[in-house]
């Protein structure tokens, strides 16, 4: 099974015990586009968005990645 992005991202927040809004204040992104992110509803995510939550979360953007 295939995680979405919002999965990766939700499993790396819970590994450190942080939340979206601690996401949003680590990353200068936000909440208005993080929760869209968080639901499930926005699936399209630009490259920036994404270096800045890799950044947040300390992890390379290739932990995001889904293979097909």
């Amino acid at each position: 099974m295939t995680l979405k992005i919002n999965e990766k991202i939700d499993e790396k927040l819970n590994r450190i015990n942080k939340t979206w809004y601690w996401l949003s204040k680590k990353s200068g992104i936000s909440l208005g586009t993080l929760y869209p992110i968080k639901s499930g509803a926005r699936t399209q995510i630009t490259f920036s968005t994404m270096e800045k939550i890799a950044d947040a979360l300390d992890v390379s953007l290739d932990e995001f990645r889904t293979k097909k």
